[in-house]
């Protein structure tokens, strides 16, 4: 069983009153990272008190400008995604992505004119893929980052993941987002899932976090949740698994067995804590009790029906992962910020690694499911015991 989870609140203030608050207004959410062409898959199950939209890619604006011209009022943001296609440089960290000689030459400035036009929450930098121990590319970045001075805008950090591989590239990364006023999101990159690639990644992402004022996390998956439970500004999930990581412009998307083929939706187990195939969930039950999810998007469905990519089935498979990611968000803000929520986060993530050989056995199929590496940095990431309240008499001293 599954815990229901909240019914989405009512939408947020005006497009213009969260423009100009900006990081205000982005301030602890959980935001839902998806393609233009997808957003009516996301949009109506979103909790707006919390979560949001960022839409990524070239299209992100003008989907953007549509949403809020048909009344959409939540948390919005448009990514131009530029790193998917090019890397940043030390002569530039921004790339230029119209013709020379065109009208306004700074493609920094044009594509955060362009955000603002169309009603963003907070406009985000158009900055190139950050390679591995490319220090010159960060530091340029930096630079004109500094000249820019506008907190109002989001400094995206494209980053290879091997810039959390140890302390000394951890240091040199923290030293220069040092410089920086305002918002710094990260994004990962590296195939299939960057954070299990080294066994300090969880660990050193947190200490980022905790060094960098107003660090956010994007373009993630657990991590999203984790990254917010250690203090990080907001965050955001993807929405599909090309969008919960990026790759080096150029490779090419390398796909585990749970992500491959066509036949049938992701879907999120809840109590696992991970995404399958519809399709092998409904092999892996086929001789066992179906597991139910009585999220808001189920009401009482069972995991084992999202067996093929015939509508409805994938709308409903998106509202349901959404749903449940809804739930954890809940709970998740309904936790005292600090070491207590990091403790929720910790607990809820070794629940689940332990979930998986108990599922197996009752299974009688003993490697039905495994653990991902990830999920297991977070269950080992123990932050020690919640501080105990004062007393009544403590108080009043």
């Amino acid at each position: 069983m599954t815990e229901p989870s909240a019914v989405p609140p009512p939408h947020l203030p005006s497009a213009a009153h969260l423009t100009a608050f900006g990081l205000a207004a982005l301030r602890g959410r959980m935001l839902i990272q998806t393609r233009p062409e997808r957003v009516g898959q996301v949009q109506e199950h979103l909790a707006s008190a919390s979560s949001g939209l960022i839409l990524s890619g070239g299209n992100a604006t003008a989907k953007a400008l549509h949403l809020r011209d048909e009344g959409y009022s939540g948390v919005l943001l448009a990514d131009p995604a530029l790193y998917e296609k090019t890397a940043a440089t030390e002569d530039a960290p921004f790339p230029q992505t119209e013709p020379d000689g065109f009208f306004l030459n700074d493609p920094l400035e044009r594509s955060l004119e362009q955000q603002r036009a169309v009603g963003v929450t907070a406009p985000l930098t158009p900055t190139g893929y950050i390679q591995a121990e490319d220090s010159d590319a960060l530091r340029a970045a930096v630079t004109r980052m500094t000249e820019l001075d506008d907190p109002g805008v989001t400094f995206v950090v494209p980053i290879d993941v091997t810039w959390l591989r140890n302390e000394e590239s951890l240091d040199q990364l923290i030293a220069y987002l040092q410089l920086v006023n305002g918002p710094k999101a990260i994004i990962l990159g590296g195939q299939m899932d960057p954070l299990a690639r080294y066994a300090k990644s969880v660990h050193h992402l947190r200490q980022l976090i905790t060094q960098v004022p107003d660090t956010a996390l994007l373009r993630t998956d657990l991590a999203a949740f984790g990254a917010l439970a250690a203090g990080a500004a907001f965050t955001a999930f993807g929405a599909t698994s090309s969008l919960r990581h990026t790759i080096v412009p150029g490779e090419k998307a390398q796909t585990g067995k749970k992500s491959g083929g066509p036949g049938s939706p992701h879907v999120l187990h809840p109590e696992l804590m991970d995404f399958y195939l519809g399709e092998t969930l409904a092999k892996k039950y086929a001789a066992a009790a179906e597991p139910i999810c009585e999220c808001y998007a189920c009401g009482h469905k069972a995991l084992d029906t999202f067996t093929s990519n015939q509508s409805p089935l994938p709308a409903e498979a998106a509202a349901h992962n959404i749903a449940v990611l809804m739930g954890w968000l809940r709970d998740l803000c309904a936790t005292p910020s600090g070491i207590a929520r990091q403790r929720w986060w910790y607990d809820r993530c070794r629940i689940a690694v332990d979930r998986y050989p108990l599922l197996n056995a009752a299974l009688e199929q003993p490697k039905a499911f495994r653990a991902p590496e990830q999920l297991k940095c977070w269950a080992l990431a123990d932050p020690g015991p919640v501080p105990a309240e004062p007393s009544p008499a403590q108080r009043t001293r």
